[in-house]
């Protein structure tokens, strides 16, 4: 009998004891389960409070009326409808699109001598390549504003040898795309320039050696290893265009005008909100259309 007593005793206090280790297992396990929430916490509140709200509240706004705050499609009629929004939509296409592929063009020769050269012009010029990194962007807009403008450098040093060159440059497209090319060649050639250091030059040599012409070698070696970074660098340099405003601003004329001069008007001139909202709408779409045709092109790659 007493050795029954104890028995019934002791699983009498092993009892709660186990049912104390497992509430401390479960515990454990909800605490493993929230640390990486309670982690994530902070940067996807600052998501949502900087980056998806805004979004939000800016896509309402765009189809309310200023006055009634009803539903309305005028605001996005304005820009698609109006003879003036059309021009400066299509000038703000233009311009970035020429941007797109002289920067790629030239982007990508500068990469290609960068890499493959071994003079000592080519050292000079890679180092040259990552100075456009460092200088901002107001202060290169101005530095060349100084040079190209009707009474600038060029026009300076011309009067010295009896001429009067005035290049024209300012305040039209032509003065835009050449401050665009000045950003975006360094970019692009950066981005091809890593792209490149995989190829050993050891293959260029054996494809020298079987009789590969510089189209073979650069069509089979060298362009398959960089429509990555072409892809990459069509979509970070048109999506960076689009949205551009120091460099119109500065150096643009009145009309016709690229989307985000138009945009400063709407807000700052007009104090139209809900056209600003439209506005940022469609140039987000636009970025978004660059930025699908980057990871459509990606998808079809993998699959």
């Amino acid at each position: 009998m007493m050795q029954k007593e104890a028995m019934i005793q002791k699983s009498t206090i092993e009892l709660p004891i186990k049912s104390q280790t497992n509430e401390l297992k479960k515990f454990k396990n909800v605490k493993k389960m929230l640390v990486p929430y309670l982690l994530l916490f902070p940067a996807f509140s600052i998501v949502m409070l900087f980056i998806v709200y805004p979004i939000v509240t800016t896509v309402i706004r765009s189809f309310q009326d200023g006055q009634t705050k009803a539903f309305t499609l005028a605001n996005y009629q304005y820009f698609l409808t109006d003879p003036i929004q059309q021009t400066n939509l299509m000038y703000t296409l233009k311009i970035v699109i020429i941007t797109v592929v002289l920067s790629l063009f030239f982007g990508y020769i500068l990469a290609l001598y960068i890499r493959f050269s071994t003079s000592k012009i080519s050292k000079i010029v890679s180092s040259l390549n990552l100075l456009p990194r460092f200088i901002p962007g107001l202060v290169a807009v101005y530095s060349v504003i100084m040079v190209i403008r009707d009474s600038g450098v060029v026009n300076r040093v011309s009067k010295l040898f009896g001429m009067d060159i005035k290049l024209g440059w300012m305040f039209n497209e032509t003065g835009i795309i050449i401050m665009n090319l000045w950003f975006n060649i360094p970019f692009v050639s950066l981005l091809i320039l890593a792209s490149l250091s995989a190829i050993q030059r050891s293959s260029i040599e054996a494809a020298k050696d079987i009789g590969a012409n510089p189209w073979v070698i650069f069509q089979k070696i060298i362009f398959p290893v960089t429509k990555k970074e072409i892809l990459v660098a069509m979509t970070f340099v048109f999506m960076g265009n689009v949205g551009s405003f120091t460099t119109p601003f500065l150096m643009g004329g009145n009309h016709p005008k690229m989307l985000g001069i138009s945009l400063y008007d709407q807000f700052n001139s007009y104090m139209d909100y809900e056209r600003t909202a439209a506005l940022s709408v469609i140039m987000f779409l636009i970025c978004f259309f660059s930025a699908g045709f980057y990871i459509v092109s990606n998808m079809k790659k993998k699959y």
